[in-house]
């Protein structure tokens, strides 16, 4: 959904690199996967294709933080 975003921080030798991936559009969301030894963060349209990529070594993560929007209709079914 628009507004979801990953952040992902890289260590960068001396210091650590903060990156987001965002979905910047309604329908877009935010996929992870790791495959052999790389960390993908795809930005993904409703039908499947992929908008973006940010590719990082997985040995030089340090975290990955998925950060959905609050959904309104979540919100509802809990306090029914």
């Amino acid at each position: 959904m628009k507004g979801d975003r990953v952040e992902i921080v890289v260590d960068a030798g001396d210091t650590t690199r903060t990156y987001e991936v965002v979905a910047t559009r309604a329908g877009r969301r935010v996929e992870t996967a790791v495959r052999r030894g790389v960390v993908e963060v795809s930005e993904v349209t409703r039908s499947g294709s992929v908008v973006r990529t940010a590719r990082f070594m997985a040995n030089r993560v340090l975290a990955l933080v998925e950060q959905p929007v609050p959904r309104d209709d979540a919100e509802e079914e809990g306090g029914a």
